[in-house]
């Protein structure tokens, strides 16, 4: 049974790719929205609220396995109550004892591309990227964990607003393991694993977890991530004016704003403007290439052409600084690429350097290091220099998984620490005008 139901979720995204993709699916959109008497703030984080079973989807094509999905409390950006969703698989071969709690790399400024909408059928461009990472999947359930997926950015899908990505991470895992029917209990252990996207939310939670839910904590084996966004002051620097990756600019822009209720439009030019609304609901799919050699100063006043002119801009910045996070209490593994040519993106400037085409290689190597520094000895670092970001998740991913096996099975975390090369300032931003 277990080579049945579990293989058929593989074979689903490569029969999709010969197999013409059936229409969208209709989600039910009313199990996303919370419609009970007491006020969301009256639950505790990470209680359900509405459960359902539906058929894992790969491209709307149905497969024999079955998701069990979760409407729970959390918390948004600001710490307000909020719903979100997750979603629980369950391995046939599994005890209930381990667990991944999978952080998908959707990255998107809609909530109708999160995992969960695409597990239950809906397809669009957005939910491309969900429907690949099944076969990320199929293989840890093939190896007894089941899986949770949580829809990281919340249903207002704030987009690179981190601690949110945090919160909700670990509110899903407390739904998971108090709802009937996932296999999960509280004795549950979990590894946090996520790349790009997925990895804002794993650090932020590896992060948060022994203040925001130290139950939660206790039962995380590590953390691995890869592809990591750090500063992203740093990043809205090293990619502007690239070919490709330059319109993650406004999409992070947005995502942030959004979560922390700022509005950009005093700040913005006439073409800014217009950016901002186009890229409004937009998935990554939609915004990489789309604006080769966007930049900051392109899209403000020239009065702002300075961003740290913009006080709310420096103060949400700030808050998004995972470098300005606690300090994870359980073994880590952090993977980065260094080769961003690849990708069109030249190095950036003094303090900022090389990195992956979107991603700093400087502040992960800082982050890592600043870890080993602040009482965490149990960080390993690999650094792919040859690679590109696209192209170091196949180098990442074994590495990953074979470094969360090695953390369920007991065995010492290996550290690199006093081995990672010098990395870049972390510290906050600072006002000016």
């Amino acid at each position: 049974m277990i080579t049945k139901t579990v293989r058929a979720l593989a074979v689903a995204v490569v029969l999709t790719g010969t197999v013409a993709a059936p229409a969208a699916a209709a989600t039910d959109d009313s199990f996303y929205s919370y419609d009970g008497s007491a006020p969301l703030s009256s639950y505790a984080p990470g209680t359900v609220l509405k459960t359902r079973t539906v058929s894992y989807h790969v491209f709307g094509i149905p497969s024999p396995v079955q998701a069990t999905q979760l409407l729970y409390r959390t918390a948004d950006a600001q710490g307000r109550p909020s719903a979100n969703v997750t979603s629980v698989v369950r391995s046939p071969d599994g005890n209930g004892s381990k667990a991944l709690s999978y952080q998908s790399a959707y990255d998107s400024l809609s909530a109708e591309d999160g995992p969960s909408r695409a597990i239950a059928g809906d397809v669009s461009l957005g939910t491309a990227l969900p429907n690949v990472e099944s076969l990320v999947l199929a293989p840890a359930l093939l190896a007894g964990y089941n899986v949770v997926i949580p829809d990281t950015e919340g249903q207002t899908a704030d987009f690179a607003a981190g601690p949110e990505y945090g919160t909700t991470t670990l509110d899903s895992i407390r739904a998971a393991t108090h709802a009937n029917g996932t296999g999960l209990t509280a004795d549950t252990e979990f590894g946090l694993i996520g790349y790009s996207g997925g990895a804002i939310a794993t650090g932020w939670a590896a992060a948060l977890a022994p203040s925001y839910a130290p139950e939660v904590n206790g039962k995380l084996v590590g953390f691995a991530e890869g592809g990591v966004l750090v500063d992203p002051a740093h990043n809205l620097e090293y990619v502007g004016g690239s070919p490709v990756w330059a319109g993650v600019v406004p999409m992070a822009l947005v995502g942030v704003a959004r979560g922390f209720d700022i509005d950009l439009k005093p700040y913005a030019s006439e073409y800014g403007l217009k950016v901002l609304s186009e890229i409004e609901h937009a998935s990554i799919a939609q915004a990489l290439g789309r604006y080769p050699g966007l930049d900051w100063q392109k899209l403000v006043k020239p009065e702002y052409s300075d961003p740290n002119s913009v006080l709310p801009y420096v103060e949400a910045v700030n808050k998004v600084n995972l470098g300005s996070a606690p300090t994870p209490s359980v073994p880590g593994f952090i993977g980065q690429g260094a080769n961003g040519a690849l990708e069109g993106t030249p190095e950036g400037g003094e303090g900022i350097g090389g990195g992956d085409g979107v991603m700093v290689a400087g502040d992960v190597r800082a982050l890592a290091q600043q870890y080993c520094d602040t009482g965490n000895s149990s960080i390993k670092y690999s650094q792919y220099d040859a690679l590109s970001h696209t192209s170091a998740l196949a180098a990442w991913a074994p590495e990953a998984i074979s470094w969360l096996g090695g953390r369920f099975a007991g065995t010492a975390a290996p550290s690199s620490c006093g081995q990672i090369a010098p990395g870049n300032s972390l510290a906050p931003e600072q006002p000016v005008g």
